[in-house]
């Protein structure tokens, strides 16, 4: 990529950030690279939201609980919220929600009743199996300009960050 082009990927944001800041000795380069994962996580559940999930009566939250149920299998709710990485009073409401859709169920583990299992009910089976090609399709969509091996590089170079933050 030549100087002009990186010039034009720039986003105004990060002119407005360099002008604003430029003359202090911060690392511009990790500010611009962690401000635009989380642009774009931003910008990808959005766009998410008002398109393929809305038309499924679905949140990111609803959908991402029907995902790990669906390739996890039934598990506690602490071990869930943890899974979809939101917390356990979220979770709650999240499930009522869910319940009331009929996509999930809670059931009292008998030897402790005070731990709930979740699971998904044969209309969340059919709806996640329903709505994952979709949603696989606007993943495709929102890389779309990417080649395989750039898809293979983002998802590694990603997986540092991932790492580092854990």
């Amino acid at each position: 990529m030549s100087d002009t082009e990186a010039d034009e990927s720039v986003l105004d944001a990060e002119r407005d950030i360099q002008a604003a800041l430029g003359d202090r000795p911060f690392d511009f380069r990790s500010l611009q690279a962690i401000s635009n994962i989380y642009r774009a996580a931003a910008a990808v559940r959005r766009r998410a939201e008002r398109t393929v999930l809305a038309e499924r009566n679905l949140s990111w939250g609803g959908f991402t609980a029907l995902w790990v149920l669906w390739v996890w299998g039934e598990m506690e709710t602490a071990q869930l919220a943890a899974e979809c990485d939101l917390a356990k009073g979220t979770l709650t409401g999240l499930l009522s929600t869910l319940e009331k859709q009929d996509l999930v169920r809670r059931d009292r583990v008998e030897f402790d009743r005070r731990r709930v299992v979740v699971s998904l009910t044969d209309v969340g089976l059919a709806t996640i199996e329903d709505v994952f090609p979709l949603f696989n399709q606007f993943e495709a969509e929102m890389v779309g300009g990417l080649s395989d091996p750039e898809k293979d590089e983002l998802a590694r170079l990603l997986r540092v960050v991932i790492n580092n933050a854990d």
